[in-house]
């Protein structure tokens, strides 16, 4: 009977202490975030400083924070449904140009600049081109973020912002087809296989625009019917992380599945009910994920490196910044509208971390280089809240 009362202490305690890392970091957020708002310094830097505390650069209570980031990106994939959501086909169709011209044009121009950089670092230029290119795809999960919690995200300022952010999460799909066909290890694939993958790509793609327009609908009808508030979140959640699903095993962006599935049902009279069920979710996941992202800043790599990340954070922001605003002046955008744009959208993001780890996977950089050029993405987006505070003190609105 005592070893039964010890094996079940030691089974409650083991139990426990599985429950600590999801206490801690349900505490960090909940009270690093409060303070920071209070003193001005924004919810996302909050985020990432709890992270920081918590990861192991921090006090060690999350040993491997590759696997959090992993699942907080569903975060980002419900931000973009919900964004989505809002994009209605026929205003989405009216920023084709915003999408296709200004984001074309801004990632073109950033890339070849941050590739040049890269090169007069010292990088060869193959890994200067992952390296600049990773860089320019801007986080999609500050920047909405930002300009949710200002409400902006309506404005036509936020707008063309929106805009380059969808070609942005575009973007990475080539790029990664781009990485694996300059890598070592790829010169046995065939042009067939190829073709068999961007044919399967558009599969998704025609797959869900018809699900989404012939199924969907009828789909919630059905389960309205039965009037359980649980099955329509339940559903709501598989919509969404499905359409994510296809995307991700075709070879293409989970962010991407989702913000079409919320186009698709943009128009659908269940819209309002869909963002009222998923925003809890969005909410807590991307929370976590700049919690995760906090964590993944290793101060070893970052202290044994610091000359060349420091380079690195300075010059690849400021060059993408100063792109991106002679680019928005050059298209007619005022001056406060152009600056405010690059100092938001002068950070690397998310997506650099998926590209880097297929580099580094493929065999063309190796992980040092990697920590080393996540270390510097990690740096821009701790430093943009700030970037953003200093903005606001030089040019205070009216």
């Amino acid at each position: 009977m005592a070893g039964e009362v010890a094996a079940h202490a030691a089974e409650a305690a083991h139990h426990g202490l599985d429950l600590v890392p999801v206490v801690a970091l349900l505490a960090a957020g909940t009270i690093a975030v409060p303070i920071f708002r209070r003193i001005g310094l924004g919810s996302v830097l909050g985020y990432l400083a709890a992270g920081l505390l918590l990861g192991p650069s921090g006090i060690g209570l999350i040993s491997d924070p590759a696997s959090v980031l992993h699942a907080a990106e569903l975060g980002v994939v419900l931000f973009l449904f919900i964004i989505g959501l809002e994009m209605e086909p026929g205003r989405l169709w009216s920023l084709r140009q915003q999408i296709f011209g200004l984001g074309v044009i801004q990632v073109a121009v950033s890339g070849a600049l941050l590739t040049g950089i890269g090169v007069l670092l010292g990088f060869a230029p193959v890994v200067a081109f992952v390296f600049g290119m990773g860089f320019v795809l801007t986080s999609t999960a500050i920047v909405m973020q930002i300009l949710g919690e200002r409400g902006e995200l309506a404005t036509p300022g936020g707008q063309k912002m929106v805009s380059v952010l969808l070609l942005e999460d575009l973007a990475i799909v080539p790029l990664l087809a781009v990485v694996t066909l300059m890598a070592p290890s790829t010169g046995d694939v065939s042009m067939t296989a190829r073709l068999v993958s961007f044919g399967v790509a558009v599969g998704a793609i025609v797959l869900l625009i018809f699900l989404g327009r012939r199924i969907m609908n009828p789909f919630f009808a059905l389960l309205a019917q039965a009037k359980v508030r649980e099955v329509m979140t339940a559903a709501a959640l598989l919509v969404v992380l499905g359409a994510a699903l296809l995307f991700q095993v075709s070879g293409l962006s989970m962010a991407m599945g989702a913000f079409l599935a919320g186009v698709l049902l943009s128009t659908s009279t269940f819209k309002h009910q869909l963002e009222a069920d998923v925003e809890p979710f969005r909410g807590l996941l991307l929370g976590l994920f700049f919690l995760a992202v906090g964590m993944s800043l290793d101060l070893s790599v970052v202290g044994e490196n610091w000359g060349l990340i420091a380079i690195s954070v300075v010059s690849y922001m400021l060059v993408k910044a100063a792109a991106i605003y002679v680019i928005a002046r050059l298209l007619k955008s005022d001056h406060a509208e152009a600056l405010e744009r690059a100092v938001l959208m002068g950070q690397g993001g998310e997506f650099a971390f998926v590209l880097y780890t297929t580099a580094a996977t493929s065999g063309l950089i190796d992980a040092p280089t990697n920590a080393i050029f996540t270390a510097t993405v990690i740096i821009s987006m701790v430093i943009t809240p700030f970037a953003i505070i200093g903005m606001r003190y030089l040019m205070p609105k009216a």
